[in-house]
């Protein structure tokens, strides 16, 4: 019965995906707003089966995993994206003259 569920779950979303473009001369929002409706009921047809209830038990959990995690500070951020920045620009300088070492190397030996 669960994969029963779950295949009709899909089709308001192949639904929804087929109107989206048999009706390409409507509004786009309109035409967006109606897959979002398609996914939400799909969803909620979902939700109705063992995988869906186990996939929404998921969510719940990874939500209170994330809200456990501390988060870097503003300056934390800042030195370690500037600390990446001068990583980043110090390789491109060293493979961009090891690029014109090699390449002139190649020069003399090709004449």
């Amino acid at each position: 019965m669960d994969k029963l569920k779950l295949i009709v779950a899909t089709f308001p979303i192949v639904g929804a995906i087929a109107a989206f473009y048999y009706y390409s001369d409507e509004s786009l929002l309109l035409r967006v707003i109606a897959i979002l409706v398609a996914i939400l009921f799909s969803a909620l047809i979902a939700y109705q089966s063992n995988a869906g209830k186990t996939a929404w038990a998921f969510i719940k959990d990874a939500r209170t995993e994330v809200r456990k995690v501390v988060w870097p500070t503003r300056k934390e951020t800042v030195q370690t994206t500037m600390f990446v920045l001068v990583a980043v620009l110090i390789m491109g300088i060293f493979f961009f003259l090891l690029d014109m070492l090699l390449g002139a190397a190649v020069r003399l030996l090709t004449g």
